[in-house]
C-alpha cells in the first residue's frame, strides 16, 4: 500500500467519492485553480472541471447557503472553509437551517463542511482555534476530528455518503507531518462515523483523546512504559455522536482515566465525557477523572506562549504518574 500524508489521504477520499458519485462537488475559497490554501483540492479542477470544483468569494455564509441549497436538491456538496476559525460567519445557517432540516420536514441535508483547525503552528488567535464544541452542542450535526491518514480518508468518504450535515475538522499540524500506508482506490473502504478505536492497549489507566493530541498521548505512553506504567489510548475520531460504549469499556478496563484535548477547558468535551463516565462506569472508577486541556484563553501567537498554552507530553506524564499513584 502507498505511504501518503494526512493531507493526501483527505484529497484521495474526496477524489474517489467524486469519481464514484456525480452528485458530489466541491466549493470554497481558492479550491479550484489554486488548489486550496493547503493544497487539499489540488488537481481536482483538472479532473472534474470548474462545474464540480467551484471557486467562491470570501464569504462563508454564501458558501454555506449554496451548499445547503444544493444538498436539498439532491447534490452532495463538500464545502471548504479556508480556516475553520471563520466557520462562525455561517453559524446561523449551519445550526438553524442545515442541522434542523431533517427534523423539521424530513429533508436530508447531505453536505460536508471541511477545513483546517488546530494550533501548534504559530498561527495566532484567528488561525489556530478548535471550534468543534460550537457544533457538538447543536443536535442534527455530526462532528469528525480524525488523527491518522487512514482514518482521515475513511471518515471523509463516510461523511460524504452520510445523509446528515457533517463538519469535518482537519488538524493542520498533521497535514504533512503524519504519513502512513493506506489502501488505494481499488479498496473502497470507509471508517464508520461515531466509532472510536483503541490506538494503544494498556491496563493501568486510560487516556481518551482525539485529533493531534493522539500523538501527545502516544509519545507520553512511550515515556511511561519505561516506568512500568502502561496506558490505554482511546482515539474518539468522531466527537459527535460520541462512542459511549467505547468510553465506558476503557474505563471499566483500567479504572482510571485522563481526558486530553486541545480545545479550551471550560465547556470542552472533557466535561461531557466525564458525565458519560459518571453515568455508565462510575462504579468502575478507582480515582478522580482528570482533565488535561488548553487554557481558557485565545490561542497565543508567540511560540513560547503557545507551547505553554497547549497540553504537552510532560503534562500528561506528570498527571499519569499522579493518577497511577492515587
Amino acid at each position: 500500500m502507498p505511504v501518503v500524508t494526512y493531507l493526501e489521504a483527505i484529497r484521495q477520499g474526496i477524489w474517489e467519492e467524486m469519481e464514484r458519485d456525480p452528485s458530489v462537488f466541491c466549493l470554497g475559497e481558492d479550491i479550484g485553480i489554486y488548489g486550496g490554501a493547503f493544497k487539499v483540492t489540488e488537481g481536482l479542477i483538472d479532473r472534474f472541471g470548474p462545474e464540480r470544483v467551484i471557486d467562491t468569494p470570501i464569504a462563508e455564509s454564501a458558501i454555506m447557503g449554496a451548499a445547503f441549497g444544493a444538498a436539498l436538491t439532491g447534490m452532495r456538496p463538500v464545502a471548504e472553509f479556508q480556516f475553520m476559525d471563520f466557520i462562525g460567519c455561517a453559524f446561523n445557517q449551519i445550526v438553524n437551517m442545515a442541522a434542523k432540516a431533517h427534523y423539521r420536514w424530513g429533508a436530508p441535508a447531505p453536505l460536508v463542511l471541511r477545513g483546517p483547525s488546530g494550533g501548534n503552528v504559530h498561527g495566532g488567535p484567528f488561525h489556530s482555534q478548535n471550534p468543534e464544541m460550537w457544533f457538538v452542542h447543536a443536535p442534527g450535526l455530526k462532528v469528525v476530528c480524525p488523527a491518522t491518514a487512514y482514518d482521515a480518508k475513511g471518515l471523509i468518504k463516510a461523511a460524504i455518503r452520510d445523509n446528515n450535515p457533517v463538519i469535518f475538522f482537519e488538524h493542520k499540524y498533521l497535514y504533512r507531518r503524519i504519513k502512513e500506508e493506506i489502501p488505494g482506490s481499488e479498496d473502497d473502504y470507509i471508517v464508520p462515523l461515531g466509532k472510536a478505536r483503541v490506538a494503544r492497549e494498556g491496563h493501568h489507566l486510560s487516556v481518551i483523546t482525539y485529533a493531534a493530541m493522539l500523538y501527545t498521548a502516544l509519545e507520553a505512553a512511550e515515556v511511561l512504559s519505561k516506568e512500568g506504567i502502561e496506558i490505554e489510548i482511546l482515539d474518539l475520531r468522531t466527537v459527535s455522536p460520541l462512542d459511549r460504549e467505547a468510553i465506558a469499556a476503557t474505563v471499566k478496563k483500567t479504572s482510571k482515566v485522563i481526558i486530553l484535548h486541545e480545545h479550551a477547558r471550560t465547556g470542552g468535551l472533557a466535561g461531557e465525557i466525564s458525565a458519560i463516565i459518571n453515568e455508565e462506569a462510575f462504579d468502575d472508577l478507582d480515582g478522580p477523572i482528570v482533565r488535561l486541556t488548553s487554557l481558557d484563553t485565545p490561542v497565543p501567537f508567540s511560540p513560547p506562549l503557545e507551547e505553554f498554552f497547549l497540553p504537552k507530553v510532560s503534562d500528561l506524564v506528570r498527571e499519569a504518574r499522579r493518577l497511577r499513584a492515587y
